[in-house]
C-alpha cells in the first residue's frame, strides 16, 4: 500500500492520478494543496468533479470529505465553477 493510499478519500483511482501528476507523497499532496492538485489531475483527467476536489481537501486536511465544513465545500464549488 502506497503512503497516498493511507489518506482518508484516496482509493486506488485517486492514487493513480496523483501520482501520473506528479504527486507521490502525502507531503507532497500537502505542499502543493488540494486545488492545485486538482489542477494537475484536471490537466491529464478532463473527468475530474467536484466531489474529487472534496476528496482531495479531505486528504490535505486528514478527514474524510463529507466531514469538510460548509465554508470549506463553498469555497470549493467556487473554485470548482471557476475552472470551467
Amino acid at each position: 500500500m502506497s503512503e497516498l493510499l493511507s489518506l482518508p478519500n484516496v482509493g486506488r483511482v485517486l492514487e493513480k492520478n496523483l501520482i501520473a501528476a506528479g504527486i507521490c507523497s502525502a507531503g507532497e499532496l500537502r505542499k502543493v494543496g488540494a486545488k492545485e492538485a486538482f489542477i494537475r489531475i484536471r490537466a491529464i483527467d478532463s473527468g475530474a468533479c467536484l466531489h474529487m476536489l472534496y476528496g482531495l481537501q479531505g486528504a490535505v486536511e486528514g478527514i474524510r470529505d463529507t466531514d469538510l465544513s460548509e465554508s470549506t465545500k463553498e469555497d470549493l464549488r467556487l473554485f470548482f465553477r471557476g475552472l470551467r
